[in-house]
């Protein structure tokens, strides 16, 4: 039986650990041909290893600074030189840095800038004509921080970065509507990632008791909740989805 990503040339971009690791991993098990990349080469490495010992398919690349655009850019061709085509593009990555407003560094808010929405611009600018031409799907990595406030102090950089990669897509959606392209983005919610253990878990003093309050799930979200959505709004089953964003955060938004 095949898959519901079968045969579709798919880049994800941050698959060296967390979300973009489950990305890679499910999106081969629905039949995608993967190509990922992340700048840690060593954690992207360990995907290929895991994605290959599980009897699948993965091409990765190796360190890749998403954040210049003229590496953004000899990555989107070099993958799609691999298959000849590029059907989705997962925009995942992101590498935000936090810090209390009255305290925020203007170098601080220009790295969240072009790690976490310039790079998604370059990747989208660059893989277009290519969607184009297969009348593709873009999906964005948002947050629930683009949608509300939070009480932990230093995430303002993050909420606006993670705002403009949410209207981002809807305004890609339109922009691609007359040439098939599909743009579409999920928001998560608490997820146990890598990183988010060590800029959350591990600095909010009982932090996942007091997320636990406020999800109707009672349980944190794992990286595999966000690759399974991205699988299906990847796919064909969505093809009435686009300009959208899903929230996928265990109930805490709606509270």
């Amino acid at each position: 039986m095949s898959g519901r990503l079968e045969g579709k040339v798919s880049l994800i971009t941050g698959t060296a650990s967390g979300m973009g690791r489950a990305a890679a991993l499910k999106f081969a098990q629905e039949g995608a041909l993967v190509i990922g990349c992340d700048i840690n080469a060593e954690g992207n490495d360990e995907t290929i290893r895991l994605v290959k010992a599980a009897g699948l398919s993965m091409t990765g690349m190796a360190p890749v600074d998403l954040s210049d655009p003229d590496v953004a850019k000899s990555w989107v061709e070099e993958s799609a030189a691999v298959h000849g085509r590029i059907d989705v593009v997962f925009n995942n990555a992101s590498g935000p840095r936090f810090a209390p407003l009255p305290e925020m560094s203007v170098d601080l808010w220009q790295f969240n800038t072009r790690n976490e929405l310039d790079l998604v611009f370059y990747v989208t600018k660059f893989a277009w004509p290519y969607l184009a031409e297969r009348g593709g799907v873009f999906v964005n990595t948002g947050s629930t921080s683009a949608w509300e406030g939070t009480p932990h102090a230093g995430m303002a950089a993050h909420c606006a970065h993670k705002g403009g990669v949410v209207a981002f897509t809807r305004a890609v959606a339109v922009d691609g509507a007359a040439v098939g392209i599909r743009a579409v983005s999920i928001s998560p919610g608490p997820i146990r990632t890598p990183e988010t253990e060590k800029n959350y878990f591990s600095k909010v003093p009982n932090a996942e008791a007091l997320l636990l309050q406020k999800l109707l799930s009672k349980r944190i979200g794992v990286p595999e909740d966000v690759a399974a959505l991205a699988a299906f709004m990847a796919s064909d089953e969505a093809s009435y989805m686009t300009g959208c964003d899903v929230i996928i955060d265990g109930g805490m938004t709606c509270i």
